[in-house]
C-alpha cells in the first residue's frame, strides 16, 4: 500500500482517499414508516452524489462500505433484496462509470455471491479498468479480519514455497498483500448514522485515517455533508508520530 505520510500530506487540505460507512438506511426507512428496502434504495441515489462531489473536490479514491460479512445475518428477505438492488445498480451505473471515466472496483469476498452477480460485478469492472479518473471501490461482502486473514494466508503460502522465511515477514509485505495496496491509504473516514465505531472496515488501512461521524442518516447525507466533512479534515493537524513543531517545520521547509 502507498503511504500518505509525507510532508505534502500532512499539508493537505483535500483526502486524497475517502472511506464511507453508509450507514442509517434502515432507521431512515422505520421514520417514514417504510419498509427496510425502501432505506436502501434512497441510499443508492445518495452515491450518485456523492462520487460527484468527490470529483469536483479533486478526491482520487472512495471506498463505499456497502454489504459487510456481517450483513448475512440480516432477514432473508432483507438480504435477497439488497443483492437484486446491488445487481440493478450494477446495470443501471455501468455506462455513467464509464462516461464519467470511473473505475469501479468490488472489494470483499465475492465467492459468497450468486454467479450471476459475480458475472455482473467482473462485467463493470471490466468495462471500466482503463478509466483513469476516480477509483470507486465497493466493498461487498468485506470485513477487515478476513482481509487481514486473507493477507496472512497469502504470506504463510510464501513460507510453505521457501519463498521466504517467517524472519523476512514485515509489515510492508503484510500490507501489501492486503487489499487496496496499491492505493494511497484512507486519509479520511465518514460514517454516517450517528454510530461512533468503524464495523470490521479496513481494520489494516485505518492504522492513521482520519475519522468523522454525521448524525445524518445516509439517506439523507448529501453534497454538503461529504463538503462539511471535507473542510472537517482540512482543519486538521495529521502528525503521524511527530510533534506539531516537527510538523510545522516540515510545511513550512
Amino acid at each position: 500500500m502507498k503511504s500518505t505520510n509525507s510532508p505534502s500530506s500532512l499539508a493537505a487540505k483535500t483526502p486524497r482517499h475517502i472511506a464511507i460507512i453508509m450507514d442509517g438506511n434502515n432507521r431512515w426507512a422505520k421514520e417514514r414508516r417504510l419498509p427496510g428496502l425502501a432505506g436502501h434504495k434512497a441510499g443508492v441515489d445518495c452515491v450518485r452524489s456523492t462520487i460527484e462531489g468527490c470529483i469536483e473536490s479533486g478526491v482520487e479514491v472512495l471506498t463505499l462500505f456497502a454489504f459487510s460479512s456481517e450483513n448475512w445475518k440480516r432477514p432473508p428477505l432483507e438480504v435477497k433484496g439488497l443483492m437484486e438492488l446491488f445487481k440493478l445498480a450494477l446495470d443501471r451505473e455501468a455506462r455513467r462509470l464509464l462516461k464519467n471515466n470511473i473505475r469501479l472496483r468490488v472489494i470483499g469476498d465475492k465467492s459468497a455471491f450468486s454467479a450471476s452477480l459475480q458475472k455482473k460485478i467482473e462485467k463493470v469492472e471490466v468495462l471500466t479498468e482503463k478509466c483513469t479518473g476516480l477509483q470507486l471501490n465497493i466493498a461487498a461482502n468485506y470485513g477487515g479480519r478476513w482481509d487481514i486473514v486473507n493477507a496472512a494466508q497469502q504470506v504463510a503460502e510464501q513460507c510453505v514455497q521457501n519463498k521466504i522465511s517467517p524472519a523476512d515477514i514485515t509489515e510492508e509485505l503484510l500490507s501489501a498483500a492486503v487489499t487496496l495496496d496499491e492505493l494511497p491509504e484512507p486519509d479520511l473516514c465518514i460514517r454516517t448514522g450517528g454510530e461512533k465505531r468503524i464495523s470490521n472496515f479496513l481494520i489494516w488501512q485505518f492504522a492513521y485515517t482520519e475519522l468523522y461521524f454525521s448524525d445524518a442518516y445516509w439517506p439523507d447525507f448529501d453534497k454538503s455533508h461529504l463538503l462539511a466533512a471535507i473542510d472537517d479534515f482540512g482543519r486538521r493537524q495529521r502528525r503521524f508520530g511527530r510533534t506539531s513543531e516537527q510538523v510545522e517545520a516540515e510545511m513550512n521547509a
